[in-house]
């Protein structure tokens, strides 16, 4: 059976640029989760942030529990999506979930804190998601691949990990 490749990491750490390269080179659908909740909602996740941070993770829960269901595909989550354990739970069941681990000194060098309610009013918030979020990060996930390299490295390793997978599932079939 063929698994989504779930991609997970701190904001700005490459899940969406990476994701959409990878699903190119394999021929699989792309959904950053941002933008199916954009799409689903009608909103902007600024906007659903203004109801609070826990009425945009149901939200987020809704839509990673719908993604899970899916087809298999390759999935950009949101930074906060570790939060919540059945978020974990959900993707893992269709799932291979890698951690892409980019150095946060790179991440603050060219992040765009404008669209990302958690760091528009104070960009130094990203150290402390970090701090709050880079064991949970590294605990659910199947893989944790470093951003320091080429995106094409990047890209490539991402994709050799899921044909191991794949392959080792073919072979217990």
């Amino acid at each position: 059976m063929m698994k989504s490749i779930v991609l997970i990491g701190m904001p700005g750490c490459g899940k969406s640029t990476i994701g959409e390269m990878i699903a190119e080179k394999i021929a699989m659908t792309f959904i950053d989760v941002d933008v199916y909740i954009r799409e689903s909602t009608k909103r902007t996740i600024i906007e659903l942030f203004e109801n609070g941070e826990d009425a945009f993770r149901d939200i987020e829960a809704k839509a990673t529990e719908e993604l899970s269901e899916k087809n298999p595909a390759v999935i950009a989550t949101g930074g906060g999506v570790i939060k919540r354990y059945e978020n974990i739970i959900n993707l893992k069941k269709t799932g291979i979930i890698i951690y892409i681990n980019r150095p946060i000194e790179n991440i603050v060098a060219d992040i765009d804190v404008v669209a990302r309610p958690l760091l528009a009013k104070d960009p130094s918030q990203l150290y402390k998601l970090l701090e709050e979020r880079c064991d949970l990060y590294r605990k659910y996930c199947d893989h944790e691949v470093m951003n320091t390299g080429s995106i094409d490295d990047i890209v490539n390793n991402i994709i050799e990990i899921h044909t191991r997978i794949k392959n080792d599932i073919l072979k217990e079939e």
